[in-house]
């Protein structure tokens, strides 16, 4: 029988270890970032992790309820002493009795991710949704009957023009109490956009209401916490979507939620805990209390949207792929499970525009305005799954690709988040064939002084790179495949079994190679993209575009000119692909601060054209055209304006084939 298999959370790293081997041996074997600072004694607790449940069909395994030993004395003690979360182990004393998907949750993680989702600084319209407003309202009278609620009715009307104003059972029940504590005047907040009190406060109340602008994507959660009388962002910050244990992409966590009776009620939950810790974690960051958001707005795809609100996405995961509404939601925050937010706090979800292009291709459409522009824009968030979206003034189209966790670093031999010590920029010398990396957190290249830090792996944006310099070096031909040391006539082209691979670091006892199993990975992903693109771009009958924009925490670390040379993207001008940050949080925050930015998207939505990749008949066809680098058909003019392709092959005859420097 063979070894157990271990998949490890969110790497996407995994590997056969032996029956009994502790999780956090099989992590060190399989390179997993898990801490442990005790030696693995069970008394520092910083191995922690969380074994998943049920079937994993994209992962191709099932976990059973044996996968892991029974807790032992050691974690018996800890649990009594000190307590664990629900469903935590710890990983030095859990053993690996069988095939078993286990989470490495981010403060088990010597290197935590950085989610790079930094609020734009755009100005933003200011009209929110939720003002405050003191009134004085008129005492009880034996002589004028009436509630305390219908006089506070009254006052708002008359001093606010408040009318139809709508009270949250939670703020009804202390309504009295605060008329009187306040002397009978008060400070309401009230929601406009809804007619709906979301808070009362005593007398005068001077601090700002808080606002939380949300962007739930399916590898990562980004908020940022605004004031909502100026607009200006206070905090910000991410976590991990605690959702990637049951799938890295949206189809696995579909497909889990359909093999697995109750894994849509799970993955609800598990979400909404997160919204709710990192309200908490950004007030707290704020100086404020979570209980002074009066409102947030979540941005997220489909699959997110319907798991949050509580939705089984399973009709998501089959055509015609229908949605349960794509319509903007007004909801109370607390029944997205932000129970830190204010009792009477609202939540705001933007339009979907189709099944598979969510509110965050919304957001995004809201941030760059592509139906503003009079030239034609391509707008691409990318990410696990990318959304698309290309038009001008007169027509606006929308799709999505099924890009994979590639980008993320998942996939990757040596891949992994984006955190402290992951290569994110690489050079290769076209003579020398030598290779130099940054790594975040430290802003030298490794040729520079100053140069230092851990090298722990490679990111999305560090592995776009290496395998594009590589095109570029000539050590890759357009087909993909890297050359041996023979061909290229460098060393640092190894031998693995019948591939070879790019040394890219060493320092003697490890070393980080691109594989040819990276480079078929990112080919994979980028073909997809470039094929949602081009099917946009068929169906306007064009074969150009003016420009290009690359959004999202990802999108925007990417380098235009690597992107290009991959071919994720079709031919333009190279000064004419930009990064747009963020999009997708910038809308959201245009959402928070400015009503009228929602009924703008509300009206826009309506107008975008949806096109369907899964069934589109061109789709494989310019998917398979695009697995070359950059491209089998299209010439890519402006490119080769900017850059000099080396003219190589390394087919099977191995031969050396024709190289050219780059320019």
């Amino acid at each position: 029988m063979a070894d157990p298999l271990v998949v490890f959370m969110p790497s996407g790293k995994r590997g056969r270890v032996p029956v009994g081997t502790p999780v956090l041996d099989a992590a060190r074997r399989l390179g997993v970032d898990l801490d442990s600072v005790c030696g693995g004694r069970g008394i520092c607790s910083k191995c922690q992790v969380e074994p998943g449940s049920g079937a994993y069909p994209k992962l191709g395994l099932t976990v059973d309820d044996h996968a892991l030993s029974a807790p032992n004395a050691v974690e018996t003690r800890y649990e009594e002493k000190r307590g664990l979360k629900p469903g935590r182990r710890l990983g030095c004393q859990a053993k690996v009795m069988g095939d078993l998907v286990v989470d490495v949750p981010p403060e088990s993680q010597v290197h935590r991710q950085v989610v790079r989702k930094a609020a734009s600084d755009r100005p933003i319209t200011m009209d929110p949704a939720t003002r405050m407003h003191f009134v004085t309202v008129a005492e009880p009278d034996m002589d004028a009957p009436s509630g305390d609620l219908e006089r506070l009715r009254d006052a708002l009307r008359a001093q606010w023009q408040v009318d139809d104003l709508t009270v949250p059972l939670p703020l009804l029940r202390g309504l009295q109490t605060t008329l009187r504590k306040g002397g009978w005047q008060v400070t309401a907040a009230v929601n406009h956009d809804e007619g709906a009190l979301v808070a009362l406060y005593p007398g005068f109340h001077e601090p700002a209401p808080l606002g939380l602008a949300i962007d739930l994507g399916s590898t990562t959660i980004a908020a940022h916490l605004c004031d909502l009388a100026t607009g200006a962002v206070l905090a910000s910050g991410g976590v991990m979507n605690p959702q990637i244990r049951y799938g890295e992409d949206l189809m696995s966590r579909v497909s889990y939620a359909m093999m697995n009776p109750g894994g849509d009620v799970t993955m609800t939950e598990a979400v909404r805990a997160a919204l709710d810790a990192l309200a908490v974690e950004l007030a707290t960051e704020a100086g404020r209390a979570a209980a002074d958001v009066l409102e947030t707005v979540i941005v997220c795809n489909p699959v997110m949207h319907h798991l949050l609100i509580g939705v089984d996405p399973v009709e998501l995961g089959q055509a015609p792929f229908a949605l349960a509404t794509s319509d903007a939601l007004r909801l109370a925050a607390h029944d997205l499970g932000m129970t830190s937010a204010a009792p009477g706090a609202r939540a705001y979800l933007l339009p979907c525009i189709a099944g598979h292009v969510g509110a965050d291709a919304a957001a995004v459409a809201l941030s760059e305005a592509p139906d503003e522009a009079d030239e034609l824009t391509l707008i691409v968030d990318v990410g696990t799954n990318a959304e698309i979206l290309l038009g001008d003034r007169n027509r606006v189209l929308a799709c999505s690709s099924p890009t994979g966790p590639a980008f993320e670093g998942a996939q990757i031999s040596a891949g992994q988040r984006a955190a402290p010590g992951a290569i994110e920029r690489v050079r290769i010398d076209p003579v020398t064939k030598a290779a130099r990396i940054r790594i975040i957190g430290c802003e030298a290249w490794s040729d520079e002084p100053g140069f230092a830090g851990e090298i722990t792996g490679i990111c999305g944006s560090g592995i776009i790179e290496a395998v594009a310099e590589l095109r570029l070096a000539g050590l890759m031909d357009p087909t993909g495949l890297i050359g041996s040391a023979e061909a290229t006539g460098t060393d640092r082209c190894v031998a693995q079994g019948r591939t070879h691979a790019y040394r890219l670091w060493s320092d003697g006892d490890r070393e980080i190679l691109v594989t040819q199993g990276d480079v078929r990975a990112i080919q994979l992903a980028k073909s997809a993209l470039y094929a949602g693109a081009r099917l946009l771009m068929d169906e306007l009958g064009v074969d150009r575009v003016a420009s290009v924009r690359l959004a999202g925490a990802f999108g925007a670390h990417i380098s235009p000119l690597h992107a290009m040379v991959l071919g994720m993207i079709p031919d333009a001008p190279v000064e004419k692909v930009t990064g747009a940050g963020n999009a997708a949080g910038h809308g959201a925050r245009m959402a928070l601060c400015d009503r009228g930015a929602r009924t703008r998207i509300e009206v826009l939505v309506r107008r975008i054209e949806k096109v369907e990749t899964a069934i589109a008949p061109r789709f494989e066809e310019h998917f398979v055209a695009a697995n070359a680098v950059p491209h089998a058909v299209d010439p890519f003019p402006e490119l080769r304006a900017a850059v000099t392709l080396p003219e190589v092959s390394f087919g099977a005859s191995g031969g050396e084939g024709r190289r050219r420097r780059r320019r």
